[in-house]
């Protein structure tokens, strides 16, 4: 099964002509070498050879800041397939959509010097065709995200295609239209953080002005949402419960939880939990109260019609 992401083409899509021209996508991150030798299939071994080296020559960098980097160039680097598609910005707010049909090859001295042969399509995509939620995932902060949960409307984008039936093949999933939701759910909690009541507290995890705290990549898969405290003392785990059986999410956010508190916070930080769902139940009760690091909270959904 083929996967999608959005890649930038430099900041601001600044080397996009070469890319298309060309027929690559790259990434940078200032890590000078061929890494054709050094590109494991799991990006965990990856980052633990060069989250070091590239914290050696950014020195300013934080942890979860160097995580996210060398994340993104495996991800270029190894992560795509060949035979995945990708959406690139042109910085005229199209996509241009190409197949990966390569391996990683190093182009020293160049722009993006870690690259992946591209066969690029006619096809554009024009942001403003797309679902609010397939912006935001495509607007999300990165080099790279995997934005293949909007397959669907991709392919419909980039030609006729016969919809999906909403179904879910993994067995934690209770509901697969709740899991759905929330998934567009996030994005919206993303956008409007600093109206809720977390936001009065905390912040999402931001690099550089930039927040690169939504879909943090961990060892077991990535994280809702990773946010700090205001005074910079606590990191917070946040995850929405996704249709999925109580029980599973909590243990979930603590395996999170025990990532960043041994991966990611600094000293003397510590690591809380929350959990939003659009309702609680016994088993996520009972659970919760063994866990005093994590609290739960209820969303609301709600609409009206205006008449004019």
């Amino acid at each position: 099964m083929r996967s999608y992401y959005r890649v930038m083409l430099g900041q601001k899509s600044i080397h996009a002509p070469e890319c298309f021209t060309g027929n690559f996508i790259g990434a940078d991150f200032e890590i000078p070498q061929d890494l054709k030798n050094d590109l494991p299939e799991d990006w965990r071994t990856f980052n633990k050879q060069f989250i070091p080296i590239y914290l050696g020559s950014h020195p300013d960098k934080t942890k979860i800041g160097a995580g996210l980097a060398c994340g993104g160039l495996w991800t270029v680097s190894k992560g795509i397939k060949k035979g995945d598609i990708v959406l690139c910005p042109d910085g005229l707010g199209q996509y241009r959509v190409g197949e990966v049909n390569g391996d990683y090859f190093y182009a020293p001295g160049e722009i993006l010097p870690h690259r992946r042969p591209v066969i690029w399509r006619e096809t554009l995509v024009n942001r403003a065709a797309m679902s609010p939620a397939l912006k935001n995932s495509t607007g999300s902060i990165g080099t790279v995200s995997n934005i293949s949960g909007h397959d669907a409307e991709i392919e419909e984008l980039l030609g006729p295609s016969t919809k999906p039936i909403l179904i879910s093949t993994d067995e934690t999933v209770e509901d697969a239209s709740s899991f759905a939701l929330e998934q567009h759910l996030e994005d919206f909690l993303v956008q409007n953080w600093a109206q809720t009541e977390l936001g009065k507290e905390y912040d999402i995890f931001e690099e550089e002005g930039v927040k690169v705290g939504q879909q943090y990549l961990t060892d077991t898969g990535p994280l809702d949402i990773l946010a700090i405290k205001k005074d910079k003392t606590e990191l917070l785990v946040v995850e929405l419960k996704k249709g999925r059986a109580s029980d599973v999410v909590v243990g979930q956010t603590l395996r999170y939880m025990g990532f960043v508190k041994e991966e990611l916070a600094e000293a003397g930080q510590s690591v809380r939990g929350v959990i939003i769902a659009l309702e609680e139940d016994n088993r996520i009760r009972r659970a919760l109260a063994m866990t005093p690091l994590i609290v739960f909270y209820r969303y609301q959904i709600s609409f009206k019609l205006l008449k004019v």
